[in-house]
């Protein structure tokens, strides 16, 4: 891959392959993730909405709509473009994951962890749908398949927040107040942002 100083060259080099070769898909997808690490959504999406008009197949550029969808807060949106590329390629877990994370957000848990459980199946050691499972077994009072795949996402992953979160959760639900404080210890040293609430519950427990 050619290097660049900087990404405005970057975008500024793969708009000219765009004047050649206008309905290459792969480009459009370039600039859209080109655009989307400036925070620039308006350019990204018009970009990856060519690219899956000219390339219907190209489920990475789903994801990044349904993740543009997402930074507006829209759900449904969300799970749509998560749908189609699911649809485009079958067996890619990223957007089960999401899928799974969105149902998980509607309040839809069983269709969630039936999701996120096909996300895991395509690769085992995806962390973000081992949490969103955690989150999803938690909701549906499941605390022991919960801490099971939680188990495994810091296995992968120490330093993964919101799992260690999760592990703090079912720590304080069996009463053993300090693993509790130890696992949201972990959750804060990962940068999460344990709810104040959680944390003077563990420690008036303790």
């Amino acid at each position: 891959m050619e290097q660049f100083d900087n990404i405005d060259d970057y975008i500024a080099d793969l708009k000219q392959k765009l004047e050649k070769s206008p309905t290459c898909a792969n480009t459009m997808y370039n600039l859209g993730v080109a655009h989307l690490s400036k925070r620039e959504f308006m350019d990204a999406e018009r970009y990856l909405l060519d690219a899956v008009a000219n390339s219907p197949s190209m489920a990475e550029a789903y994801v990044q709509l349904g993740g543009i969808a997402m930074q507006r807060e829209d759900l449904p949106g969300c799970l749509n473009y998560n749908v189609q590329a699911s649809k485009a390629r079958p067996f890619f877990a990223v957007p089960w994951g999401n899928i799974g994370f969105v149902q998980l957000q509607m309040g839809e848990t069983e269709k969630a962890v039936q999701s996120l459980k096909r996300a895991i199946k395509y690769d085992p050691n995806f962390v973000q749908a081992l949490s969103t499972l955690g989150s999803a077994y938690i909701a549906v009072g499941d605390y022991e398949e919960a801490e099971k795949v939680l188990q495994k996402a810091v296995d992968l992953e120490p330093q993964f927040g919101p799992a260690w979160n999760n592990m703090a959760i079912i720590a304080a639900n069996n009463e053993d107040w300090s693993k509790a404080k130890e696992y949201a210890g972990k959750a804060k040293d990962s940068l999460f942002d344990v709810p104040e609430d959680f944390m003077k519950e563990i420690e008036a427990n303790l």
